[in-house]
């Protein structure tokens, strides 16, 4: 199949287009490499790949006719570019809601006009969710936990968009589903919780595995914002990609469906007061950390419900916490120039 991969040079994409070359397919890798670490990842691909093995096209989704000329033949269009950091949405929102909202429409717009009616993956998130206040949240010894959602937050949970992030994710989230409403264009949306994993450059604001690792790796500071217990399910990228690959081999269960994918409540991890135990015993050493405030927005808690995705795509995560940052962390360290050229 043709899979075209917006923000192909990025963790998540670089790595799927990785398993697509290696099966086979047709791919065409649309980015525009602003990303810090894009570039390296592009590297990779051709390096490891072939530079012939796939198509690679420097665009911006806000650039609707290119990104329309470039999803004509498309049979699978998985749409991970975006703006990613709450952070930055608060100090850019228009840049914001233009990369993630009109960027998401033309994605879209580009699948319906193909005339090619082809399947269309999104990539949103938790945050959709919002803070989730009217939700019991129970503090315990090393991290915070649901009192009355054992298995996680399910799909049907309210929606409650905070932040100009979670605003044009959102937006981008519902105008995916309705695409298969109103124009019966076969999308998927998968609301992800944390993915981390090899070629992941995380920096403090986003990606906050990786970060840690990597500073913990160089010797940079690491603030810790709030009381260290704030929780997450953690999913490991290749096990994200099996999901993205059950929902196209699905596609008629699939399609206008919306999925939680996260590492349920199996995998979940408090973000200090658990991961540094992980982390101090990779790295052979204490770790210091500064402490500040807690940031606006920040979930206490959050836990995918996964139990739909394993339902109807037969998907269940994998690989374990433990194991999945271990390979991180070697990643990471066999890969020390890469990061040394990027600081």
């Amino acid at each position: 199949m043709h899979y075209l991969i917006t923000g192909g040079a990025g963790f998540i994409g670089s790595n799927y287009v990785q398993r697509l070359v290696a099966r086979g397919e047709r791919v065409t890798v649309y980015d525009n490499l602003s990303r810090p670490g894009a570039s390296a990842n592009l590297a990779w691909l051709r390096e490891t790949c072939g530079a012939e093995s796939f198509t690679f096209v420097h665009g911006d989704v806000r650039d609707a006719a290119l990104l329309t000329a470039t999803a004509r033949r498309a049979e699978v269009i998985v749409h991970l570019a975006s703006q990613v950091a709450v952070t930055t949405s608060v100090a850019h929102p228009r840049e914001d809601l233009d990369v993630n909202v009109t960027g998401t429409f033309n994605v879209l717009e580009a699948a319906r006009l193909s005339g090619r009616s082809p399947i269309v993956l999104y990539a949103s998130t938790n945050k959709v969710y919002g803070g989730m206040e009217n939700v019991v949240v129970e503090e315990r010894e090393t991290r915070y936990a649901y009192r009355d959602y054992p298995l996680g937050i399910p799909e049907s949970y309210p929606l409650d968009f905070h932040s100009p992030y979670g605003n044009s994710k959102g937006a981008g989230d519902q105008y995916t589903r309705d695409y298969a409403r109103i124009y019966d264009l076969p999308t998927v949306v998968f609301r992800q919780s944390c993915i981390y994993g090899p070629r992941q450059f995380g920096v403090e604001d986003q990606g906050w595995v990786a970060w840690f690792v990597i500073a913990a790796l160089f010797g940079s500071p690491i603030t810790i914002y709030g009381d260290g217990k704030q929780v997450r399910d953690l999913l490991y990228v290749g096990d994200l990609l099996d999901a993205y690959d059950a929902a196209v081999a699905r596609i008629d269960q699939a399609a206008g469906q919306i999925y939680n994918v996260g590492g349920g409540p199996e995998n979940q991890l408090s973000v200090w007061r658990e991961f540094e135990p992980l982390l101090e015993n990779l790295l052979g050493r204490p770790i210091p950390v500064t402490w500040a405030g807690w940031r606006p927005g920040d979930q206490r808690i959050f836990v995918a419900d996964v139990r739909k995705a394993a339902r109807e795509l037969d998907w269940r995560p994998q690989v374990s916490v433990p194991e999945g940052i271990g390979r991180l962390y070697r990643w990471v360290s066999e890969n020390r120039a890469l990061f040394a050229a990027l600081r």
